[in-house]
């Protein structure tokens, strides 16, 4: 007695056809459409510290207007070797520089005016970049929302973070 292969073969054909006519599709080739994004290193990052002449310069630039003059940065150097915690000492330094009359900070009346103009030119004045989304919306909240707030406080709160002491 023969056993037939006949149908096997059949079967085989069939499979092999089917995988064939499933398995070999055309590849679909999808576009999509995006728009270009510029991408920018962020800049809060910051690691070259300020040196001391560097830090009493630009803290006092920044809330006079002024350049210092020689004799007063001789004497604020003095203080500010003489003192170990030099964290401490820059937050006494820009305290006092802000509580000066001679101060010159755009007035409270200014930064309600226009929060978002201010909030942006304080971040290009005191941090030389521009604020990222979260930053511009958190500043503009706790400004908006403290009527209490001054622009000093502002002030005092950016230039003794850790950002406005490095590069």
């Amino acid at each position: 007695m023969q056993v037939s292969n006949k149908p096997l073969v059949i079967l085989t054909v069939i499979t092999i056809l089917l995988t064939s006519a499933i398995g070999c599709k055309k590849e679909t080739n999808y576009i999509y459409e995006v728009e270009d994004v510029q991408v920018t290193k962020d800049q809060s990052e910051k690691t070259v510290s300020k040196t001391m002449v560097e830090f009493i310069s630009i803290a006092y630039a920044d809330v006079f207007g002024l350049t210092i003059s020689q004799n007063d940065l001789g004497i604020l150097s003095l203080l500010y070797l003489a003192f170990g915690d030099k964290v401490l000492i820059e937050d006494v330094l820009v305290k006092n520089m802000l509580n000066s009359t001679e101060a010159n900070l755009p007035s409270d009346a200014e930064m309600r005016s226009n929060i978002g103009l201010y909030v942006k030119n304080t971040y290009l004045k005191l941090y030389n970049r521009e604020p990222n989304e979260l930053e511009s919306f958190t500043l503009n909240k706790k400004i908006s929302d403290n009527l209490e707030m001054t622009s000093a406080m502002v002030y005092y709160a950016m230039m003794t973070s850790n950002e406005y002491r490095f590069y």
